[in-house]
This record gives structure tokens, C-alpha cells and sequence, in this order.
């Protein structure tokens, strides 16, 4: 039974994903006040492609290992799947019309420092990491947490930062922010007392 849900629930949680993003996409995909932009390699395009090969390499099995694996490690990439998701769809409704394909600051832009920002800077970002991890651990297999790992998530680190240079420019609070809230992951002392990332 547990082999049937849990496909069920990482199904799921990925449409969901994605039907937060082609929200955003409708809502704030043509917003015309922008202030300063940047145009990157790293967008919901890129992305995309990314996602489809983690697809593939999934889906034909290319670098499987030990299909009988304890079931505790299948529930631990589920729950990350699931996190990733829920987190991925509470940044978006936090960020709300200050999210942008490509790295842009609007002329009604305002730092978000509340919810999932007030724990990361960039929770879009690490949530999709952790689902695509996670996957590979449902999955078990190397090479897409490979593809992860040596892939995906230098190309969020670059993202990030372009983004977070813009925001410096911008926003004189913006330093403090990044010297209390870490930028994937959760900083294990201090808060943030600043202001929130896109």
C-alpha cells in the first residue's frame, strides 16, 4: 500500500509546484516597473530543462541503487519532497509581486523578512533542492542527486548572488540581512532582524 501513496504524494507535491509557478508566471510574469534588472541563464526555462532530464534519469533508471532500501530512507525523501513543496508554495505567496523569472527589483519592490524569509534568504530555491534531493532518496539514485548536487544547485548558488547583488545596491538593510539569515539553509544562532530576499 505505502508503494502506491507514496508516488501519489511526490506526484503531487511536484504539480503543485509547478502550478504555484504558472500562477506567478500569470499574476507577475508582465510587471512593468521594474527599476533594475539582470537576465541570466539560471530561469524558469533552464530550470525546466533541468527538471525534465532529473526526469529521464529517473524514469529509465540510470544510476539506481539498492532497490531494496530501508523503508525509512524512502519515508525521509518523501517528507523532504513534501517540505520542499510546502515551503516552496508559502515563499511564493510571501514574495508574492516581487517575484521574477529573471532577477529584477520593481519600483514598489519591498524585503520580505517574515515566514520561510525570516529563515532563509532564499526559500525557492533551497526547496526545490531539498524535493530534488529527496526524490533521489524515494528513488535511490545516484546520478540525479549527482546532477543535484554538481549541477543544480551551483547554478542556484549563482543565481542567488546575482540577485543578492542587485539587492544590495537597493536596499542598505539588505547586508544585515544576510549577516542573520543564511542563504539555503537555516543559520543556527541569530535571527533575522532584517529584511527578506526574492
Amino acid at each position: 500500500m505505502i508503494n502506491n501513496i507514496i508516488p501519489i504524494v511526490i506526484s503531487l507535491s511536484v504539480v503543485s509546484v509547478f502550478l504555484a509557478i504558472f500562477i506567478d508566471f500569470i499574476l507577475y510574469g508582465e510587471k512593468d516597473t521594474v527599476k533594475k534588472s539582470k537576465r541570466v541563464i539560471v530561469a524558469t526555462g533552464s530550470m525546466i530543462g533541468f527538471y525534465f532530464v532529473y526526469y529521464l534519469v529517473l524514469r529509465f533508471r540510470l544510476g539506481n541503487f539498492d532497490h531494496n532500501a530501508h523503508i525509512l530512507i524512502v519515508f525521509l525523501g518523501t517528507a523532504m519532497v513534501v517540505t520542499g513543496a510546502v515551503t516552496n508554495i508559502l515563499g511564493r505567496l510571501q514574495l508574492k509581486g516581487n517575484w521574477a523569472n529573471h532577477i529584477k527589483v520593481y519600483e514598489d519592490h519591498t524585503l520580505i523578512n517574515h515566514g520561510v524569509y525570516k529563515l532563509v534568504r532564499h526559500p525557492l530555491y533551497a526547496s526545490i533542492m531539498l524535493m530534488l534531493l529527496g526524490g533521489s532518496l524515494v528513488y535511490r539514485n545516484w546520478l540525479s542527486a549527482a546532477l543535484t548536487a554538481f549541477i543544480f544547485i551551483p547554478f542556484m548558488y549563482y543565481r542567488a548572488k546575482q540577485e543578492e547583488a542587485l539587492l544590495r545596491e537597493e536596499f542598505a538593510e539588505y547586508e544585515n540581512y544576510i549577516k542573520n539569515t543564511g542563504m539555503f539553509f537555516p543559520k543556527l544562532r541569530g535571527g533575522a532582524d532584517g529584511t527578506g530576499a526574492v
